[in-house]
């Protein structure tokens, strides 16, 4: 394949097997004139493997506006260059944010090169919905930040995607039991393409005891992808129907207090019943 010149290309590589490496990649990475890479010395191994002779240049995320400015300038001066990561796809939860956005603002070309990607990899290996999803990055290694991170996306309707680094995720699951509850299920993805590959799904409280008993699963990279909320809500209730259903559902059953609530302020007593179960549920 042609290498243009002032283009940066944005080059996926493999998350561990060195086997989805794709010919497109390895094809660019070898014709370019320089590889922005985000450690050296770790990719230093990668390009050996394939018998790459192309330069390399440090880019990560405490290089500053002077390493970006140096990089553009030499795009604009008829260069190519390969933005690459330690593994998978740039920019996903990896640095490369900066330069791209200068290099459209510049009005240069961005091409991106697929690849590996274990946010993908994981979501697809899940088997949670995949229709809706957000991905959420590494959650703070402080616990009270982390909590306020999960307590804002508790009743989100999409499928959740984090990043979580081994040391922390046997805390990190104690907090999204305490926060989602022991029976919302989670997938964990741990070393994903590499030789201890694991890919389990269960109810976090479960997955909370495995994950405990087992130090092998506190270990290489994981991925969780957590069920979204399920808890439908009731639309055609109004805040104070609400509220006194749930005061009276503390103290009656669930059909009594939805038909006094219903007859209260003149709503479908079926409406306000399901709002009591989908509470339950």
């Amino acid at each position: 394949m042609g290498i243009n010149v002032s283009e940066l290309y944005i080059v996926a590589t493999p998350i561990g097997n060195l086997a989805d490496m794709t010919e497109r990649a390895i094809q660019v990475l070898s014709s370019v004139d320089l590889i922005a890479a985000e450690d050296t010395r770790h990719s230093k191994r990668l390009l050996q493997h394939f018998s790459i002779g192309t330069p390399m240049l440090a880019y990560h995320e405490h290089g500053g506006e002077q390493q970006t400015e140096k990089l553009l300038k030499m795009l604009q001066e008829g260069k190519s260059i390969a933005l690459i990561s330690d593994a998978g796809t740039p920019l996903i939860s990896d640095p490369g944010y900066r330069i791209v956005h200068e290099a459209h603002a510049r009005g240069l070309k961005v091409v991106p090169i697929p690849g590996a990607c274990a946010l993908i990899s994981a979501l697809c290996a899940a088997g949670l919905p995949t229709n809706k999803f957000a991905f959420e990055g590494f959650l703070p290694a402080k616990q009270k930040a982390r909590c306020d991170v999960l307590s804002a996306v508790k009743e989100d309707s999409r499928t959740l995607v984090f990043y979580e680094a081994p040391h922390r995720i046997e805390d990190t699951l104690k907090d999204m039991c305490e926060i989602f509850g022991g029976e919302r299920k989670i997938t964990l993805a741990r070393e994903l393409t590499k030789t201890f590959e694991t890919i389990k799904q269960e109810p976090l409280a479960q997955m909370l005891e495995w994950v405990s008993q087992d130090s092998n699963q506190r270990r290489g990279e994981i991925v969780l992808v957590l069920e979204a909320c399920v808890t439908e809500k009731v639309t055609d209730l109004d805040e104070r129907s609400i509220a006194l259903l749930e005061v009276l559902a503390k103290e009656l059953p669930p059909k009594k207090a939805s038909k006094m609530v219903a007859e209260h302020y003149g709503i479908p007593k079926k409406t306000a019943y399901e709002y009591l179960l989908s509470l339950k549920n």
